[in-house]
């Protein structure tokens, strides 16, 4: 019980503190619109609503995770500047248990990313949200927020043991992108890329959500992206200690 209350307390602090930053709420409010504008003009000539809707849902996780990619390595840089980041680190808490929520809550102020790109979809292009199954697409929100949040926590432990790892986001912002088919299909991807696009949790929730509007097999696209989920933060938190054992070993844990 106490870990879930650290786990909440942690959640909402940062996501109040993330969703007043003028930097979130702008990438948040113009970069999906872009992306799916873009996206729009690509696969207008088809003209199918199935298409567009793709596009559209596509580029609003791709917010998500460029705002998860960015802004995560920022949740250590701000701890180094406040010169909270060894006091987080010694606390009886473990530290894996302080980071996670605030890398979720970053990817969870994406779901902003999420509203801006359909009501932009649905106002300016008439791009149609069926929702074939509600509960389903509903489910899929935020178990692909979930797994956002936990790739950025995956990102995070890498910049506690390695300061010159601040931009490794930026560098997986595209690649992410692509391999997990956000804005164009696997299928037009190398076939040695395949098992790389299936091993991300990214993919599965963007075809939960494209299920859950469109129909189809969402309950195992949400089970495969709980699982990946599941495991990326269960591999993230061991690796994340033999870091911290690692810098104590060699006394660089004073990381400000």
């Amino acid at each position: 019980m106490t870990t879930l209350r650290v786990f909440w307390i942690g959640w909402v602090v940062h996501f109040k503190i993330v969703s007043r930053s003028p930097f979130a709420i702008g990438v948040g409010a113009t970069w999906p619109i872009v992306n799916a504008s873009l996206a729009y003009f690509m696969y207008r000539a088809g003209g199918e609503p199935k298409t567009l809707l793709y596009a559209s849902l596509g580029s609003a996780v791709a917010g998500i995770w460029s705002m998860a990619a960015i802004d995560a390595s920022g949740a250590i840089q701000r701890q180094r500047f406040w010169g909270t980041l060894e006091l987080l680190i010694a606390a009886p808490v473990r530290f894996a248990f302080v980071l996670l929520p605030m890398t979720i809550a970053i990817a969870s102020v994406g779901v902003y990313c999420l509203g801006t790109t359909l009501v932009w979809g649905r106002l300016v292009y008439g791009i149609p949200l069926p929702l074939h199954d509600p509960l389903a697409f509903a489910l899929a929100v935020p178990a692909t927020i979930v797994s956002v949040g936990v790739l950025g926590f995956a990102l995070c432990m890498v910049l506690v043991r390695f300061r010159a790892a601040q931009h490794i986001g930026n560098s997986l912002e595209y690649p992410v992108w692509l391999a997990s088919g956000l804005l164009f299909p696997i299928a037009v991807l190398p076939g040695w890329s395949r098992p790389l696009s299936w091993s991300l949790a990214t993919t599965w929730g963007m075809r939960g959500l494209l299920h859950g509007a469109l129909g189809g097999p969402v309950w195992r696209d949400l089970a495969m992206c709980a699982l990946l989920t599941t495991v990326y933060a269960i591999v993230a938190i061991l690796v994340l200690d033999r870091f911290l054992d690692a810098a104590r070993r060699s006394a660089t844990l004073s990381l400000t």
